[in-house]
């Protein structure tokens, strides 16, 4: 097969400028996807992130749904195996229990993607359910980091940072309700994104007022990708049940200007759970080099009961994946879960979750809007909170303390071990303020080590035109200008 492109060229586009040479006629939407699906070919083997790849939608991007007089004009684009849906697509979400389940239609961010112009040409590995750090259970697939394949890629969305990352595709689909978009955006050198709450809709499942922590959005590898994809595919479906915020001018343009002199934060350690002394360092390497860039910049965070806020977070956790899961049940006619098709820690979280009640559910509530409050209260007097993305090193392939295959018996012991590394992500998703995460730092294992940046809610343009100064300030060269093992351009 000739493909249009030689792999240099490939992985020198982002997506944007892909859509652009298909615009001017250079390309064609079906040349773009079969370089894409010859470049998942190549890489795929070694990182086991692509659960299915669609034909017809590569043979013929504009028949499969593509709008390709969309703003993306046909590019390639994978879909993480959760959240929203494709008619007559499968959509398996990691889980045994899940196998053949086919969606008999697509949600309205879907039509949202494919009104972009995206051409959804397949699905990307997550964990069951999209509850732990890494798609990494051998009875379902192991994917690997492309950085170092002993290493995990970390999660929810786990596929779709390999594939970003080993230069496969420009972008593509990832969602968070805890960190899944931003933690291995961190740890595979890409930019991740997290909006704030009430960007993009999850019609016709719950909102994000109701899901409450759960948000849409997708993997890049620059600063413009990620703003045209929020342009292009945010807002509400008709009769959302709260607001949505809207932008005063699209991303796209405010990312051409620097951002004012801001006043950022950076913050190591967030109640009883703190940074390695090399990832404190990195954050104040980061610290630094935003300060060379005129801002003022010094150690702060907000005032808020940080154990409180991780033990909501938690209930929450554990009763929505509760309902979640006695929903498939109860679609499936079982009263209870089969111990061979879903993992031990889920069926612990069912157990412990499925009788949550109201008054639970109502204290839950209530630290929510303490601690929203609290961030609140800090951003009157800082613009950003800059933090590690993770607290400790990446784990290798297999580390099952983090995984829902663990044997823990204890499902608070279980999230509580999430958190002494994953600390830094989740409360963004509580209060619904906006994150993202940069690949400015490197672990001491040499995997790349995001750094995330934090913000008011609805100020994701401040996210984006402070992540686009320091993408000009590093002449486009993230992560240093390194690649990683595995990836497109090699062999």
């Amino acid at each position: 097969m000739t493909l249009p492109m030689n792999w240099n060229e490939w992985a020198q586009h982002d997506g944007v400028a892909l859509a652009e040479r298909v615009r001017k006629g250079e390309l064609t939407a079906q040349e773009l996807a079969s370089q894409a699906a010859a470049a998942i070919a190549k890489v795929d083997p070694a990182l086991s992130a692509v659960v299915e790849l669609f034909e017809d939608a590569i043979d013929d991007p504009a028949k499969a749904g593509a709008d390709l007089a969309g703003p993306f004009a046909g590019l390639p684009f994978l879909m993480k195996d959760l959240g929203p849906t494709m008619q007559g697509r499968l959509q398996e979400m990691g889980s045994l229990l899940m196998r053949g389940n086919r969606a008999t239609s697509d949600t309205f961010l879907t039509s949202k993607m494919r009104q972009a112009g995206l051409n959804l040409i397949g699905r990307t590995t997550t964990p069951e359910f999209g509850v732990c750090s890494s798609a990494d259970n051998p009875a379902v697939y192991v994917t690997r980091n492309p950085w170092n394949t002993d290493y995990t890629t970390c999660g929810s969305s786990a596929g779709s940072a390999a594939m970003v990352g080993a230069g496969a595709v420009p972008i593509a689909h990832a969602t968070d309700g805890g960190g899944s978009i931003r933690i291995p955006a961190g740890v595979n050198g890409n930019i991740g994104l997290k909006v704030s709450r009430g960007v993009f809709s999850l019609a016709p499942h719950l909102s994000d007022l109701s899901g409450l922590v759960s948000i849409q959005g997708c993997q890049s590898r620059t600063v413009r990708d990620t703003a045209a994809f929020v342009d292009a595919c945010r807002g509400p479906a008709p009769g959302e049940l709260m607001p949505f915020w809207t932008a005063p001018e699209p991303y796209q343009d405010m990312i051409k200007r620097d951002p004012g002199k801001l006043k950022i934060a950076l913050s190591h350690q967030w109640g009883d759970y703190q940074a390695t002394p090399q990832i404190a360092s990195e954050l104040k390497k980061a610290g630094q080099f935003l300060e060379g860039l005129g801002h003022h910049v010094d150690y702060a965070l907000p005032a808020v009961d940080y154990r409180a806020a991780f033990e909501a977070q938690t209930t929450c956790y554990i009763s929505n994946f509760a309902v979640v899961i006695s929903n498939m049940l109860a679609a499936r006619g079982l009263e209870k879960p089969p111990a061979d098709l879903i993992e031990p820690v889920n069926i612990r979280i069912w157990e412990a979750g499925r009788h949550t009640t109201f008054a639970e559910r109502a204290r839950m509530q209530a630290v929510f809007n303490t601690t929203s409050r609290g961030f609140g209260a800090f951003f009157e007097d800082w613009d950003i909170i800059l933090t590690p993305i993770t607290a400790l090193p990446t784990p290798k392939v297999g580390t099952t303390e983090y995984l829902t295959i663990s044997d823990n018996p204890s499902v608070l012991d279980w999230f509580g071990n999430l958190w002494r590394n994953f600390a830094f992500t989740p409360l963004a998703n509580l209060c619904g303020i906006p994150a993202i995460s940069l690949p400015m730092a490197q672990h001491e294992h040499g995997l790349p080590l995001g750094i995330q940046a934090q913000a008011r809610q609805a100020n994701d343009g401040l996210l984006l035109q402070l992540a686009a100064q320091i993408e000009r300030a590093l002449g486009g060269q993230w992560n240093s200008g390194r690649k990683p093992g595995v990836h497109a351009t090699n062999g």
